[in-house]
């Protein structure tokens, strides 16, 4: 198990109701009307946890390309990562998939995908997941 030397921050939120609920953060900041998607025979209308999810992995993705770019001496700075949270039946609830796809102008083929897996070794949002969750992690150079 990966744990934390310390811990810089934590992040707060008080949600009720559930996939048909309310969610906010203890600074108010982020405050949503959840609801289950119509694919998921839900109203639809709101946000639900998988968008919420693909935010936060899709922002510390990129947060940790900037990491990897510094150490492999790459700009990352013109990066789009598109991040996709699939969910689905697994035995008797539900599991997830992930799939991100990173774009990097200026950047050959190959030498983006080995930026791309290395920040996948370092993001946080990639080790909580590995080995529990499919994950796919797509270069896209110039």
């Amino acid at each position: 198990m990966n744990t934390p030397d310390s811990i810089a921050y934590t992040a707060k939120a008080e949600i009720t109701g559930g996939r048909d609920g309310h969610g906010t953060s203890d600074d108010k900041v982020l405050d949503v009307d959840l609801r289950t998607p119509k694919e998921m025979g839900g109203p639809g209308g709101g946000t639900n946890p998988e968008q919420l999810f693909a935010v936060g992995y899709g922002a510390c993705f990129q947060g940790a390309l900037g990491l990897a770019g510094k150490e492999l001496k790459i700009d990352t700075s013109t990066s789009v990562v598109n991040s996709e949270v699939g969910i689905g039946k697994e035995g008797e609830s539900f599991g997830l998939s992930v799939k991100l796809t990173v774009t990097l102008p200026g950047v050959d083929q190959e030498t983006a995908q080995k930026l791309v897996d290395r920040t996948h070794e370092l993001c946080p949002y990639s080790k909580a997941t590995r080995g529990n969750i499919p994950v796919e992690v797509v270069a896209v150079g110039s």
